[in-house]
């Protein structure tokens, strides 16, 4: 068995940063995906962590330069290869595509999508440039994964808040044989990847698309929630679930 963990870390980590590498060792993955990694010092130990961890062949959108803005890193246990599958500019640091070379080899693609409030009707032009990727691929076997800000309109959302736009692409990546591996395990059933801290509305903004190459390997997906040792909320060590995928070996 392959396991993936994708996971928005919440903001590089913090001080909540060795809770987050413990839940990743206990995770096992052989593929860790992370958003809101930074280059800050947190986000840098954890880097350092993984590769004791066994994932060793790392990527990352990291610009040491600006350190605290919210970036992607891909930590594998195998050989890692950058893959041509550019988005539009503006949003290129928030987009990780990668060949992972395993035994059984497939394309990785780790994405934050910004929120509509931080990048308006950009966060449209993302989504257009994403589905035109899904569309054009050639490279065999892929997910395409991340915190997306994004989810289908009533199912997805527990207060109203996910606009046309964002269902409307999240239909086209189906039409595109890149399917929600969520809703093709499990349906119509509710799960939430991140609660409003005001109002404690859930919302499933974040999600694995699996292409129709890769999706018969596909063997279970969940969504879980980090445990902290000294509370029992669930957004202690991050305010997002993490997603973990595992995909059938020969």
């Amino acid at each position: 068995m392959t396991r993936i963990v994708s996971w928005n870390i919440r903001a590089g980590g913090g001080k909540r940063i060795e809770l987050i590498a413990q839940q990743l060792s206990d995770w096992n993955a052989d593929v860790v995906g992370l958003c809101e990694f930074r280059g800050t010092p947190a986000s840098m130990w954890l880097q350092s962590e993984l590769e004791s961890l066994g994932l060793r062949y790392q990527s990352t959108t990291v610009d040491r330069a600006n350190a605290p803005l919210n970036r992607l890193i891909i930590a594998s246990k195998w050989p890692i290869t950058p893959l041509n599958a550019p988005v539009i500019t503006k949003f290129s640091q928030l987009w990780l595509p990668v060949h992972i070379e395993s035994p059984e080899p497939f394309g990785f693609c780790m994405v934050h999508i910004p929120t509509y409030s931080f990048a308006g009707r950009g966060k449209y032009k993302f989504h257009d440039s994403i589905l035109r990727v899904a569309r054009n691929w050639h490279d065999g076997p892929a997910i395409i994964s991340g915190d997306t800000n994004t989810g289908r309109i009533g199912i997805d959302e527990q207060n109203p808040v996910f606009s046309k736009e964002s269902d409307s692409w999240m239909v086209s990546m189906e039409k595109n044989n890149w399917s929600d591996a969520f809703r093709y395990i499990y349906k119509d059933q509710r799960a939430y990847t991140w609660y409003s801290p005001n109002a404690g509305n859930g919302f499933r903004l974040d999600q694995a698309f699996i292409n129709k190459d890769l999706l018969g390997r596909l063997v279970e997906i969940k969504y879980v929630w980090s445990e902290h040792p000294n509370t029992t909320r669930r957004d202690a060590v991050s305010d997002h679930a993490a997603i973990l995928i595992d995909l059938l070996d020969a």
